[in-house]
């Protein structure tokens, strides 16, 4: 009992909150320059860009060319894809709030450049699981494709997350990890750095053509040049709460919110750069907003008109044929057929 009312003490006592440590990294989303256009963009001809020279921040490894090239395609489809993830979020928080959605929701709005530029740097043939176990597989089988291990802030403090650098770097894995920042949830916020004897590369998250550049940079790193393991770290932000229950606010104010929103916005910098370097008119930047809202508002529509699914559907595509288990907690064998 008198452990235990010490460990109450303890837990009334003010523990000092550690000071908001600025990111070492440059995070606006539309600082990358026009270096040199074809005559005409509409040709597939790509236009050399350069990043901004804060773009990127090495350990233990020198960071990617700051040129980059890129077509007229390549840009328009980003834009659209980063509008309908957007879109898709923005239709989800709706769908939640209005109860026909339940148990986790965890948005990324603002967060579209890291997703939409990895896919855009990685092949079909590249995977995105959890863990190094797939990795050493490929490595194993001999195949020239890249594993991409993904987590958060809050992962990054895990023990597993070490255990998988360990065992990356030991066996020299094609595999790179990714973690979304937060200045207050580590004593060393350089998340980029903790892997050791794994290189880091600290990327701006915001900017979708240096994701992208940051992506194409890892994978040739680990597959095609064979050096293993890298880590890469996307500075970015995100406007919402970690989930449903956090509003967002208790640890940063509207104003900074609404600040990002306003001044860094990745789809608002990629527009920019659509629009500046004379891709695409605000025309027809518009018309593939609306293109993309009718795509999300017609997937929420069937949504909400689709059959509440049987129980027998719990096993579709979660087992491979003939190694379903015999039965399920809290289920009678004939409920799941």
């Amino acid at each position: 009992m008198a452990s235990l009312a010490r460990l109450r003490h303890i837990n009334r006592l003010a523990i000092p909150r550690a000071a908001f440590q600025v990111r070492s990294v440059q995070t606006t989303a539309d600082t990358t320059q026009l270096h040199n256009k074809p005559d005409d963009v509409h040709t597939g001809a790509p236009m050399t860009v350069r990043l901004h020279e804060d773009s990127f921040k090495g350990y233990n490894c020198e960071i990617p060319d700051l040129e980059v090239q890129i077509t007229k395609d390549e840009l328009l489809v980003m834009y659209k894809q980063m509008q309908t993830v957007r879109r898709m979020e923005m239709a989800a928080d709706a769908l939640y709030k209005a109860k026909l959605v339940r148990g986790f929701c965890h948005l990324a709005i603002g967060q579209e450049a890291v997703s939409v530029g990895l896919e855009h740097g990685i092949t079909k043939t590249d995977r995105v699981p959890i863990g190094a176990g797939v990795s050493f597989a490929q490595k194993y089988l001999g195949e020239k494709t890249c594993t991409f291990a993904l987590y958060g802030d809050g992962a990054s403090n895990q023990g597993q997350v070490f255990e998988a650098f360990n065992m990356a770097k030991l066996w020299n894995l094609p595999t790179y990890g990714m973690g979304t920042s937060a200045a207050r949830s580590s004593s060393n916020t350089d998340y980029y750095t903790r892997g050791d004897k794994i290189p880091g590369l600290q990327v701006n998250g915001m900017d979708i053509i240096a994701a992208k550049r940051a992506v194409e940079y890892a994978r040739k790193w680990a597959v095609d040049d064979e050096k293993g393991p890298l880590l890469l770290e996307f500075v970015t932000y995100r406007y919402g709460g970690h989930s449903m229950s956090d509003p967002g606010t208790t640890y940063r104010t509207r104003e900074e919110v609404q600040r990002m929103r306003s001044t860094q916005d990745p789809i608002r910098g990629l527009q920019k750069y659509i629009e500046e370097w004379g891709v695409a008119t605000e025309q027809e930047l518009k018309a593939l907003d609306k293109e993309a809202k009718a795509e999300v508002d017609q997937a929420v529509e069937e949504a909400k008109q689709s059959p509440e699914p049987q129980s027998v559907d719990l096993w579709s595509d979660i087992y491979y044929k003939g190694t379903e288990p015999p039965r399920m907690r809290g289920r009678e064998r004939e409920e799941v057929g």
